[in-house]
């Protein structure tokens, strides 16, 4: 199914997870660490500058965030991991994100973003055994790819062997904002989804 990007719409925002309505079709969502580029990442699938707001500021996305694209809820998650928030404000965090990925909703695949140019952190690290452990499909993303050289990127992708989890196991793209990177290969697994479920969930 060739989708239209440009008609996707913000839906709806949550902040707690026992808000959000049952779930009416199958949904994507968008997990990583504060301010890997979660946000930047939507507007780009989806052509849009500001469709999911962007900002400085990491730990900004506080809510879990709703983008309706014909039979798909995409489905941005609050960034995990931000140190200047209290501590009451990222078990608030945590118990959004772990209700949404532990919850019956029809998740048909996770968007996992780790910035290329580093080695994942321990939340990352924590987030991809989850994954794996409760057999959610996911694609890794490695972000910022732009940021990197030829040789500075074949070391990272080496070093990701040993600190990512069954990473030669797992699909991952190089995503970049700047030169687009990656766009075309994510859209294309977004279609296949959505070829895969032409009718919505009753």
């Amino acid at each position: 199914m060739k989708l239209n990007y440009n008609k996707a719409e913000f839906a709806a925002a949550y902040g707690k997870f026992s808000q959000i309505p049952a779930p009416d079709r199958i949904e994507i969502a968008f997990a990583g660490h504060s301010n890997v580029g979660k946000s930047t990442l939507i507007n780009k699938l989806f052509n849009r500058k500001n469709l999911a707001r962007v900002s400085s500021v990491p730990g900004k996305t506080a809510t879990i965030n709703f983008y309706g694209l014909e039979n798909i809820y995409f489905v941005d998650l609050p960034g995990y991991g931000y140190a200047k928030v209290a501590k009451s404000e990222k078990e608030r965090w945590a118990g959004l994100i772990e209700g949404y990925l532990g919850s019956d909703r029809d998740i048909r695949l996770v968007f996992m973003l780790v910035d290329m140019r580093h080695a994942p952190t321990k939340d990352d690290v924590h987030m991809i055994n989850f994954l794996i452990d409760s057999e959610m499909p996911f694609v890794l993303v490695l972000t910022k790819a732009d940021k990197l050289n030829k040789s500075e990127r074949a070391k990272r992708l080496e070093a990701f062997v040993s600190e990512i989890p069954c990473f030669e196991d797992i699909h991952s793209i190089p995503f970049s904002s700047q030169t687009l990177e990656g766009v075309e290969e994510l859209r294309k697994i977004v279609e296949e989804i959505a070829d895969d479920n032409d009718v919505t969930v009753e």
